[in-house]
């Protein structure tokens, strides 16, 4: 069992950076082979024996290189089909990496959470299968007997461990997993995308897992999309893209990083071209209080959205609606310029529409919407575009109070700014 790790911040930074390396990846490559055309029969593959041996080569991971101390939280993160998934599987040893192609070391025994239902024999009960899997984990049979008890108490599945796996929903399915993983004496813990499915319980309890497992001075490889999590429980964090590492180091940095790839590519301008519509979206982003360009808020964080707006034909005080939709599209926010003058545009002139509020919603991710019409009807509106400007808002929220605003049109200058609306 690895030593406890210091837990004030300077005593694990001054920990870590003695401590010997946990893992070691060096130069490693992955790639797949896609046929070109797949035969199910025998017959198939003889009538075409030369079709059958073309394929294409897809890299996964290209000479990733990095290590992680021993008793180190470490993040992974990028956008999906970047190589997290893939590299982990490398490191667990379900995947060879390419011949040549760099060499991985581990100094310890491993434990991997790495894809839902890996493992597990969905014919069998949940009380056979945390028995097979653990002991395919490193316990021995009694031991895994005697956690038994442990393991299905964490996963809150008491009253069902004689029901057949294929029977579970996908959230009692991971918890048991994780539950199994977590209770293994593992050097090394693989953990992707724990929380992608489970209650708000279950990821307050795994929360309190990776706690103890810092504690405990576990070393932790941690797959996830959710920076606020990064920030919170790594100590260092690596961004993968298109299978090569872009960025390691500090987790705020890797955030800023992940949030610039990701988000700069969803809110670019809108394909048609301005002369085609009466009106388009050309780009939407948010601002701090200090006027920065940023991707994330603290919650009650005074912010600024910003939609700017081009026009292909004359337009005289067109209506603009703003809405914040949260991750599930559901609409938590809307303001719109009707019933103030907005000013006439010409085409090929442009203008800007914010808003200005402190974000008291809950934590989460949210998006903008804008519909731009000539007298607020939307069913005949010029413009309307969803999924804008992507936002990640952390904190601990203190109720749902109503979000005082003020809305404004620039037209080259600004030209008017509305009251704060209640």
């Amino acid at each position: 069992m690895p030593a406890t790790v210091p837990q004030t911040e300077a005593q694990r930074a001054d920990a870590l950076a003695s401590a010997p390396a946990s893992v070691v990846v060096e130069g490693v490559s992955k790639s797949f082979r896609l046929p070109h055309q797949q035969y199910q029969t025998l017959k198939e593959r003889a009538l075409h024996p030369l079709k059958s041996s073309t394929y294409e080569t897809l890299p996964a991971l290209r000479d990733v290189s990095f290590d992680v101390r021993s008793g180190e939280f470490f993040g992974i993160v990028g956008r999906n089909g970047s190589g997290k998934s893939t590299l982990l599987k490398c490191l667990a040893g379900i995947y060879d990496v390419d011949p040549g192609g760099g060499r991985i070391g581990l100094g310890g025994r491993l434990s991997p959470f790495i894809e839902l239902g890996v493992g597990f024999n969905p014919d069998l009960t949940a009380r056979d299968n945390v028995t097979i899997n653990a002991i395919m984990l490193g316990l021995t049979r009694r031991e895994a007997h005697r956690r038994f008890d442990r393991i299905v108490a964490f996963a809150e599945l008491e009253d069902f461990v004689d029901l057949k796996l294929k029977n579970y929903s996908s959230g009692m399915a991971v918890r048991l997993a994780f539950s199994v993983a977590i209770q293994v004496d593992a050097d090394i813990i693989l953990v992707d995308e724990v929380l992608a499915v489970g209650d708000v319980s279950f990821q307050e309890k795994c929360f309190e897992q990776f706690r103890r497992l810092k504690e405990e001075g576990r070393t932790v490889l941690f797959v996830t999309h959710d920076m606020a999590l990064v920030e919170r429980f790594c100590d260092r964090a690596m961004l993968l893209h298109h299978g090569e590492m872009l960025e390691i180091g500090d987790p705020a940095t890797v955030a800023e990083r992940y949030f610039a790839l990701n988000f700069d590519a969803e809110t670019g301008a809108a394909p048609a071209e301005a002369g085609g519509q009466p009106a388009r979206v050309v780009r939407a982003w948010w601002e701090d209080e200090a006027g920065r360009r940023v991707h994330r808020l603290d919650h009650g964080q005074a912010c600024v959205a910003s939609v700017e707006l081009e026009f292909g034909e004359h337009a005289e005080d067109p209506t603009v609606v703003l809405r914040l939709m949260n991750d599930v599209g559901a609409l938590v926010f809307g303001t719109s310029t009707a019933g103030t003058p907005t000013g006439r545009f010409a085409p090929g002139e442009s203008g800007t529409v914010r808003v200005s509020f402190d974000f008291r919603l809950p934590p989460g991710r949210y998006a903008l919407g804008v519909t731009v019409s000539d007298d607020g009807d939307e069913e005949a509106a010029w413009e309307r575009r969803e999924g804008l400007a992507p936002i990640t808002v952390q904190g601990s929220p203190r109720g749902l109070p109503a979000m005082p605003h003020e809305l404004e049109v620039v037209h080259g200058e600004p030209v008017r700014t509305g009251g704060r609306t209640q």
